[in-house]
């Protein structure tokens, strides 16, 4: 294991849809859009190696493509254009990522691929390609480094990197890579100060 693959994913939402566990009558299906991922070598100085973004067309559950909300354009900056111009089916990205990441473990901030995988394969009738045992929760990394658990149940995976108070390049929030990229440079730090071990990642 030379390296490791921190992930995020941004998936449909309406204005309050949240609060509604997006069971509103008009609540898309929270399928995802848009994937990010970041390989992190384990050894030497613990590098970003590449990174990967894809945008995904949403589909609904009669299999037409789902128009994005104007609430979810304005947070994630996704727009119809970017489908439009980039967008593949869900089978073909989730291949994509799966190649991407070779054998090793998906880390994301939290559980995104209950929206990865879970709810948008079954909404389009795909097996996942990615078997369950395949992905982890970073939390739990966080928590062995020494996060507080209160401190973590408040922060977002887009101000990880803010509240380690770590320098990088500039990110936007609710981005699939940038979210991916803040957690990674929380766990490079983390990897770095020996808060974190190779071993974790197994």
């Amino acid at each position: 294991m030379t390296f490791t693959l921190i992930f995020d994913c941004e998936f449909l939402t309406a204005e309050g849809a949240q609060s509604r566990f997006w069971c509103g009558p008009h609540d898309p299906d929270p399928v995802v859009a848009q994937i990010g991922a970041v390989k992190m070598g384990l050894t030497g100085d613990f590098p970003i190696l590449d990174t990967h973004r894809s945008f995904v067309i949403p589909r609904a559950r009669d299999g037409a493509r789902r128009a994005l909300d104007p609430f979810f354009t304005r947070l994630t900056g996704v727009s119809e254009e970017d489908i439009d111009r980039d967008g593949v089916p869900l089978a073909d990205a989730l291949e994509n990522l799966r190649s991407f990441a070779a054998e090793e473990k998906l880390w994301s901030w939290g559980k995104d691929e209950f929206n990865l995988i879970a709810i948008s394969c079954f909404v389009e009738g795909l097996s996942p390609p990615i078997p369950a045992t395949r992905f982890g929760n970073a939390c739990t990394l966080l928590l062995k480094a020494g996060m507080p658990y209160e401190d973590m149940k408040k922060t977002p995976s887009n101000r990880l990197a803010e509240y380690y108070r770590l320098n990088h390049p500039p990110l936007r929030g609710d981005d699939a890579l940038d979210d991916a990229l803040s957690v990674s440079y929380v766990i490079q730090h983390l990897l770095r100060q020996g808060a974190l071990t190779r071993r974790d990642f197994a």
